[in-house]
């Protein structure tokens, strides 16, 4: 645990706070600029956030403003914190890197505010830093240990094999991956996801995150992508990669995972591709005959884009578990009854009417938007924030922000 910080730095970052509000995000651009000037440190990152959607420099303002706001009280960003700490370590993050941050965020702070950056707030910002560096280099570092310690795990890049490609819709494909090396593979926890770097030809190295779609314990995991419009990396796994390609893979990670068992019902809630990590979850507790009922509710636009429907009814059928499909535009030849259940979009109030609001935990997975939805209905609705969870596919910091 790093030394608290000091009064004097607290009463300092707190004082930035409106100055953040107005140039924060001037700020962390020009952060991410001189970052950047080091290639090597580039590349470390996921650039989709910077170069495919730009979402990262206005993430990071929102969280080095949530961060100076509660300097003096910040145990209501510990959920933030791990799940940084877990997208660092997805990343290879070191503590070697931290230097580097600390510099370009310091020197940005320089650049924007001009003489306004004075010696006093510079060092403020420079403990503040440090602080939080520190909660993130130690938690990475037990991270890390368990990996190496546990069967079948690893830390840095591992290769491995595609053993298979599968087509499960028009839009998403799925791919069975095994180790190079023939070994074992580590016992991912439901819900969490593999972390990709990607050798694209044109492009610098690609870091991208997939959710493991396969139940836990086996000897291979599974992702299923879908086909983004303008996603470099999605489209180059559908178009280029086959059985027989490598790809460098880091140890599973994530702080969205169901607990096994469950202990109370749990509500499994998806939109789109969005299911995937929760179909791992339904895979675990279809195979552990849960003691609480499980509902997995998923929606789509149609047949043409349900992906993994027949695998979801075929392990209800085999557990304590009660699916339902939402098709929005279900197609002459969608099936009510066998492909789909109900037509249209899952809604507040069919939750209300059909889940169990009182005693559940729920947990999401979608498009922004559906997060924004029923994260909100759910909370409207009366279930606690403490049984809401969900996973946010953006940046990390971005929750930070939340």
């Amino acid at each position: 645990m790093p030394r608290p910080l000091s009064a004097q730095t607290i009463s300092v970052v707190k004082a930035t706070v409106p100055a953040l509000e107005v140039h924060g995000l001037a700020l962390t651009r020009r952060m991410y600029e001189r970052l950047f000037e080091n290639a090597a440190i580039r590349d470390l990152f996921n650039q989709s956030h910077h170069g495919e959607t730009g979402s990262q420099p206005k993430a990071l303002a929102g969280a080095v403003l949530a961060y100076a706001r509660n300097i003096d009280n910040l145990g209501v960003l510990a959920g933030a914190v791990e799940r940084i700490a877990q997208k660092h370590v997805g990343l290879n993050i070191l503590p070697e890197h931290y230097p580097f941050v600390a510099d370009a965020l310091l020197g940005a702070i320089r650049d924007t505010l001009g003489e306004a950056a004075t010696p006093e707030i510079l060092a403020a910002w420079g403990e503040a830093y440090w602080f939080l560096a520190d909660l993130l280099i130690g938690r990475e570092g037990q991270i890390y240990a368990e990996h190496a310690a546990a069967p079948g795990g690893w830390n840095g890049w591992r290769d491995f094999t595609v053993a298979e490609k599968l087509r499960e819709s028009e839009v998403i494909t799925s791919f069975i991956l095994v180790p190079a090396d023939g070994g074992p593979v580590l016992r991912h926890r439901p819900g969490q996801y593999l972390t990709f770097w990607l050798d694209i030809p044109g492009q610098p190295p690609l870091k991208r995150n997939y959710s493991i779609s396969s139940a836990p314990g086996g000897t291979s995991y599974r992702i299923s992508v879908k086909r983004e419009p303008r996603g470099v990396a999605s489209n180059w796994l559908h178009d280029a990669v086959q059985p027989g390609a490598r790809l460098k893979v880091a140890a599973p990670a994530g702080e969205f995972f169901l607990p096994e068992p469950p202990a109370r019902p749990v509500v499994l809630l998806s939109g789109g591709v969005g299911q995937t990590p929760l179909l791992s979850m339904l895979h675990a507790v279809a195979g552990g005959a849960p003691a609480a009922p499980v509902q997995f509710v998923h929606g789509t636009l149609s047949g043409a884009t349900h992906a993994l429907g027949a695998e979801a009814r075929a392990l209800a059928a085999a557990g304590r578990v009660q699916v339902t499909t939402f098709y929005e535009c279900p197609r002459p030849e969608d099936r009510p009854g066998q492909d789909y259940d109900v037509a249209g979009r899952i809604t507040p109030d069919w939750l209300r009417a059909n889940t169990p609001l009182a005693e559940a935990d729920y947990y999401l997975c979608g498009p922004r938007d559906f997060l924004r939805v029923f994260v909100a209905a759910l909370l409207a609705l009366g279930v606690p924030a403490a049984r809401i969870h969900h996973e946010f596919f953006g940046p990390a910091d971005e929750l930070l922000a939340a």
